[in-house]
């Protein structure tokens, strides 16, 4: 949509407390009206901003999942990870829009709950492709997935901001990443 995509810009060149309703409708090249007629306020705009990145992320996840042949375990949780990286200048520009949902969401609760609702559904979802990983014997029985998930969450998380910093290439955190799997993926 394009109130979101205008959200996003703005959101990478400002932060999110840069950002108006007004400021969104002269990016759009839209009418304040128009954007008005959408959300009331500023928060519906963040929140239906957010689930719009949510939806995108998932369907790009999806997409490269597919085109890799039969999804595995180690192929899901790969392109997971991977698109969580900021690897080029829009998964960085998605990198940043997170980090300033997230510095957002920790001053305003209503944020922080929708932030936060979907964390513990990816670290299950993350934990379940471990356990039908350990079902196809190519994870140990004795690796515990709700450990392994919250490990792999941090893996791709902490290595963002080492991108950003330039402390470490996006080539680099994906073969961390890849040496992290082949450790677990072990079967």
């Amino acid at each position: 949509m394009q109130i979101a995509e205008a959200l996003q810009r703005l959101t990478t060149r400002a932060g999110l407390e840069g950002v108006s309703l007004r400021h969104v409708a002269a990016e759009a090249g839209m009418s304040m009206g128009s954007v008005q007629h959408y959300f009331k306020t500023k928060d519906e705009m963040l929140l239906f901003a957010l689930e719009h990145r949510h939806k995108l992320r998932s369907e790009r996840i999806t997409a490269k999942v597919l085109a890799e042949g039969p999804p595995t375990p180690r192929s899901i949780l790969r392109a997971c990870l991977v698109e969580i990286l900021p690897r080029d200048p829009d998964s960085e520009s998605d990198y940043l829009i997170g980090v300033a949902y997230f510095i957002r969401a920790v001053a305003d609760p209503a944020l922080a709950k929708v932030f936060g609702e979907g964390m513990p559904e990816l670290l299950a979802f993350f934990a379940d492709q471990v356990r039908q990983a350990q079902e196809a014997g190519t994870v140990p029985a004795s690796a515990d997935p709700a450990a392994e998930a919250a490990i792999l969450w941090a893996l791709a998380d902490s290595q963002g901001s080492e991108i950003l910093m330039g402390h470490r290439t996006p080539a680099e955190a994906v073969a961390t990443v890849d040496y992290y799997l082949d450790r677990l993926f072990t079967g």
